[in-house]
């Protein structure tokens, strides 16, 4: 196979797998519409009632409730909790999460990355503001009901050293009893949660609700997964886009996990069984100077068989060490393609080499040094293989021409089949065997995309100079023209002899499309494919240097054979005359 229509084929699959895999979708319009309020104040009282849109109807006074407090708490307030991971805060206002802040994580403000999205309201179609709920509210078939359980004051006990978990509780003289119990890993991200709502001693039903997830606002790739859905059932991860929920949000069964889930972090409930998870897509439009588009978050409930049994729930980094500890199957929710038999053990690499170099995007540079290396072998072996193809292509191409005139059907094109594997035999070339080692080198190509276009490892991870984020895209495009240089470059390496015009023209066009289509790559993606074509350009000169120049024979058409051969006569003719 002639090196350059190898080459079209390897380029083609990876423009297909770009488009298809990893572009980004168009957002939904939704017909309902977010717009972010700012937290209410911990004061007595209910709580302040955020700014109405002018064109929404404010929202309905709730119904007073009939029912007298006996346990609860006379002012709303807050209850932080500071694990060796975590900051969680937690409000005694329906006994719920409002903050949950990563230690080790950073946002744009290089402060502890939050995960909850609070002090959010949603315009129904109606025209009513309704308050998003924080996650852990509960959700019974009774409005009146829900809002007393989500709304009220509850009685707190506050965690103690013999003691770590918080626990909340309200009575009333109706006959309602609410308990809540959070308990924290103190080492971990999960939390793990226990409710009770009695209502005349008889056991009362509740979905546990998630708001919208997750609150992640840090610029990243736009080729970064956005919000979406997560369940992991019968050993296999499925997720959600909004347009998949729209067209069925809730599920039931046993799940391994459940929840939201985007690039880097995740909300998920574990072993979560007999249960239906329930999810709901909320659309926040940016501020009303910005032209940027709306961000898509995804709610989730969850109605558990019991929520008296504890249940635990998972809010922290997709970071695989951290979700192996946790449970074996948990890494499962980290997208590492069809490859993820190559990609952990790239991952354990990187991370290894990361322990001496002390610099994520270096030990990029010197991991995709060692894969290179490694391959070298494979790659010089094609090359070497393709120079031969190169060095009988006039001979191909002489055989070729003869049957071009017959159709595809005919028979007598056999012939030209059997002259061409002849020819391979005569001249000791395998023509599959310039194709193989190269579609060997694929998988681990494509192994490296997934690694550094998930691994959270390379989020906020410095490089040098104007690289600040390994995660986001050069804001300067440098390594995108980059890349497009040296595969310009790579690409004038290759030979022309046997070529078609007019596909040499595409192939030498073909660095400037894929810098086009690759420029918003995350920075670490991007450094390793400058690497590696300047690596290929270096090997390309030493395989041509071992290997010397291609001795190619011109073949000449039959009829100036012919016509030398007569004219050659004839001046013998001339000269036996002359004599």
């Amino acid at each position: 196979m002639e090196r350059r229509v190898l080459f079209a084929i390897f380029l083609s699959f990876l423009v297909l797998y770009v488009y298809q895999a990893l572009v980004v979708k168009p957002v939904p319009k939704r017909p309902v519409s977010v717009q972010s309020a700012p937290a209410a104040a911990a004061t007595p009282g209910p709580a302040a009632s955020p700014p109405q849109p002018e064109a929404v109807s404010p929202p309905p006074q709730r119904p007073a409730p009939t029912a007298i407090p006996v346990v609860s708490d006379p002012a709303e307030r807050d209850i932080p909790i500071e694990t060796r991971d975590i900051i969680a805060v937690f409000t005694n206002r329906g006994g719920r999460l409002k903050s949950w802040r990563l230690k080790h994580y950073k946002n744009t403000k290089d402060e502890p990355q939050e995960l909850i999205e609070s002090g959010l309201t949603i315009a129904t179609p109606a025209g009513i503001v309704e308050q998003q709920p924080l996650p852990f509210s509960l959700k019974t078939p009774d409005s009146v009901l829900n809002t007393t359980l989500n709304e009220s004051l509850y009685a707190v006990t506050q965690p103690t050293a013999s003691s770590p978990d918080v626990r909340f509780e309200y009575r009333d003289s109706g006959g309602l009893h609410v308990t809540k119990r959070f308990h924290l890993d103190p080492a971990s991200y999960v939390v793990t949660f226990q409710a009770a709502v009695m209502q005349e001693d008889l056991p009362v039903p509740a979905a546990i609700l998630w708001g919208p997830a997750l609150a992640d606002t840090t610029e990243v790739s736009r080729y970064a997964q956005k919000p979406a859905g997560l369940l992991f059932q019968n050993g296999k991860v499925q997720r959600l886009s909004p347009k998949d929920i729209a067209k069925q949000p809730a599920y039931e069964g046993d799940f391994g996990f459940a929840g939201v889930d985007d690039n880097y972090f995740m909300t998920v409930a574990l072993s979560v069984t007999a249960a239906r998870i329930t999810f709901q897509p909320v659309a926040i439009p940016p501020p009303a100077s910005s032209k940027e588009t709306p961000r898509e978050l995804v709610a989730y409930s969850i109605e558990p068989r019991s929520t008296n049994e504890p249940m635990k729930f998972f809010v922290g980094p997709k970071d695989f060490a951290v979700l192996s500890a946790v449970h074996h199957d948990l890494p499962n929710a980290i997208n590492f393609g069809m490859f993820k038999v190559i990609v952990v053990p790239l991952l354990q690499s990187l991370k290894w080499v990361n322990s001496f170099v002390g610099n994520y995007g270096w030990s990029i540079v010197v991991l995709t040094i060692l894969i290179n290396a490694i391959m070298f072998p494979l790659r010089h072996k094609s090359t070497v293989s393709m120079r031969k193809m190169q060095e009988i292509q006039p001979q191909v191409k002489a055989i070729q021409d003869r049957y071009a005139k017959l159709k595809a059907t005919d028979p007598a094109k056999q012939k030209m089949n059997q002259e061409l594997m002849a020819l391979y035999k005569e001249r000791g070339v395998n023509p599959a065997s310039g194709c193989v080692p190269m579609l060997l080198t694929m998988p681990v190509l494509l192994a490296m995309w997934a690694l550094l276009q998930t691994s959270i490892e390379l989020r906020g991870a410095p490089w040098f100079g104007w690289i600040h984020d390994l995660s986001a895209h050069d804001p300067y495009y440098v390594l995108a023209a980059l890349m497009g240089a040296t595969g310009f470059w790579q690409q004038r390496m290759m030979p022309a002899s046997g070529a078609d015009p007019a596909q040499q023209k595409m192939m030498m066009f073909m660095p400037l499309m894929m810098t086009v289509m690759l420029a918003w790559l995350p920075a670490g993606a991007l450094i390793y494919y400058v690497v590696t074509n300047i690596w290929m350009i270096g090997q390309q000169y030493l395989t041509n240097y071992l290997i010397g120049p291609p001795n190619i024979r011109t073949v000449r058409p039959p009829a100036e054979r012919r016509l030398k051969r007569a004219g050659a006569g004839r001046t013998d003719a001339a000269a036996s005359d002359a004599e």
